[in-house]
């Protein structure tokens, strides 16, 4: 089951807005201080404030993420246990992709932005999905008609799966980069 971060727009303490992307492709996590819970196709967002962090607290997360981010790149283990210093507690294994999720929560959760953890799985409406591509609802419907974006009916509504939405937008992107190319290669001839 694939999941991703999917942009939560919030505001930072100074008012400015602040948006988090970050896509992963494992089970999905929570973190302390998303403002959404995780959500599959039968639940809905439940909206929830997020908590303010402090200044120690959010040099506390960006020191987590670097020592998160050392430990992975050094390592090659595919799990990682993590133990109490006291040993009081019982030692816990993740998995290194699960510890990498949780190192890109911690960095964009340090730089006071929201974030919100999705199901792969989640089938999207049109609307949702213009939102996240940040494009025009009747654009997708046009590409669902043309046949470039796969969807599914249900009754009279078009629905699309996070996993096929994630895929057409690295397609659109590699089209996009593409056609920025061609113009330079065409100058350097």
């Amino acid at each position: 089951m694939a999941c991703a971060v999917l942009p939560t727009r919030g505001f930072t303490s100074s008012g400015r807005s602040a948006t988090a992307w970050l896509v992963f492709g494992e089970k999905a996590h929570s973190a302390a201080g998303v403002q959404r819970s995780v959500m599959t196709t039968l639940e809905r967002p439940r909206r929830q404030q997020p908590a303010e962090m402090t200044q120690e607290e959010l040099e506390m997360a960006r020191t987590a993420q670097r020592c998160i981010g050392e430990a992975l790149d050094r390592s090659r283990a595919a799990s990682i246990m993590l133990t109490s210093e006291d040993g009081d507690l019982p030692p816990v294994q993740l998995p290194t992709k699960a510890l990498r999720l949780i190192g890109e929560v911690l960095g964009a959760l340090s730089e006071r932005q929201a974030v919100t953890v999705v199901s792969g799985k989640r089938e999207m409406t049109t609307v949702e999905a213009a939102h996240y591509l940040n494009v025009s609802r009747p654009f997708v419907i046009r590409e669902i008609e043309a046949g470039r974006l796969p969807h599914r009916m249900v009754g009279t509504h078009r629905r699309i799966t996070f996993e096929d939405l994630m895929a057409y937008q690295q397609r659109m992107r590699k089209g996009q980069k593409a056609a920025l190319q061609r113009p330079s290669d065409n100058a350097n001839e």
